[in-house]
């Protein structure tokens, strides 16, 4: 049963996740989303879109089913496509602005005043490795959507914060996802499959929520995915196998977490026309039976597990899609991060000689 928070660490998570639900927000300002229908060459877009989509209807009518995405879905894998290809860079150190040697990581220093306008509230310090240079570089950590379409850079921060934005622009329905690990991604509502699909600009992955913890080898916690709509613990999604995969829930007791959920929820949708509520309760009770859903699969694929060869059942396609370790990073910053895959645990080996990665997402 949903209660309300208690002790003084269930209040500070239940405000931390009241700040995060404002980031999709952001989102809504026409302003914003005009400007960014400037940066995206849409008749690209679009017209691999309808191309993708075409197939797909080609392929399913030739098999008597229906397409598995539909032409909104297409749009939206299209752009992630380009999105990760041509338009945004991910940072490691950045380099040297002077002489484009590479840097090392010094620290943090305070944001300027234009920085603070701009939307940086972190800035991360950086030398040049250069004897005769020795330049020191800083790297704002932008959370402003409007300054992300000028920089075209950062970590998965930057990353999911501006793809998240472009794909409202284009006419999708959007999750900004945070992990309480430290990583942050998208996902965007399938009209097609009456699903939300996880998408990850950083990887360029499309519905393999599977990734991190069977890719990676990322411990996870809490995946708490914010909307206009409210805000859903998705943890489920993410993580199949709680005891192999999963973190400690310890922020606050379960059902303190259910009751800041549907705190959000009231407050996002109190202004929301009485039809649009009862689509987005049907919705929300869909989403609960799909999330259940990956838990009775995971205890009965453990049940498999202990019957004779010859009776246990065989995965579904989606099962079988490929895990890859993360792509985007370098290797000893996803190692000191615990993202490197199953074989190079952070906890499991040593860092290579040489300065600290970058700090955080």
């Amino acid at each position: 049963m949903p209660t309300a928070p208690q002790d003084e660490r269930s209040w500070k998570f239940r405000n931390n996740l009241l700040t995060l639900s404002h980031t999709p927000m952001k989102y809504e300002n026409p302003g914003l989303l005009d400007e960014a229908l400037k940066h995206i060459p849409l008749d690209r877009i679009y017209g691999e879109a309808e191309d993708e989509s075409q197939l797909l209807q080609a392929q399913a009518a030739s098999l008597g089913k229906r397409p598995e995405w539909g032409y909104q879905d297409c749009v939206i894998r299209a752009l992630l496509k380009w999105f990760r290809r041509s338009f945004f860079t991910f940072v490691n150190n950045p380099p040297c602005s002077q002489c484009g040697s590479p840097t090392t990581y010094n620290g943090h220093v305070p944001a300027t005043d234009d920085e603070k306008a701009r939307g940086g509230g972190q800035v991360e310090s950086y030398r040049c490795t250069t004897v005769g240079c020795r330049w020191i570089e800083r790297f704002p950590r932008y959370g402003e959507v409007w300054t992300l379409l000028e920089t075209k850079r950062g970590r998965c921060g930057e990353w999911a914060n501006c793809f998240s934005m472009l794909c409202r622009a284009v006419g999708g329905r959007v999750r900004w996802v945070w992990n309480a690990e430290d990583h942050v991604w998208t996902e965007v509502y399938s009209e097609q499959q009456r699903r939300w699909i996880h998408v990850d600009p950083c990887e360029e992955a499309w519905d393999n929520p599977r990734l991190y913890a069977e890719g990676w080898g990322k411990k996870m916690s809490y995946c708490i995915a914010f909307s206009t709509d409210g805000a859903t613990d998705v943890t489920r999604r993410y993580i199949r196998n709680q005891a192999a995969h999963g973190a400690d829930r310890n922020r606050c007791p379960e059902e303190v977490l259910m009751f800041i959920m549907q705190e959000i929820r009231g407050m996002r949708r109190e202004n929301t026309l009485k039809d649009d509520r009862k689509k987005l309760l049907i919705e929300d009770e869909r989403e609960e039976r799909e999330l259940r859903g990956y838990v009775i699969k995971t205890l009965a694929a453990e049940i498999g597990k202990m019957l004779p060869l010859g009776q246990q059942s065989s995965p579904s396609p989606a099962e079988q899609q490929k895990i890859e370790e993360r792509q985007s990073g370098a290797r000893e910053w996803r190692e000191a991060r615990g993202e490197a895959g199953r074989t190079h645990s952070h906890d499991s080996g040593h860092l290579p000689p040489g300065p600290p990665p970058p700090p955080s997402t």
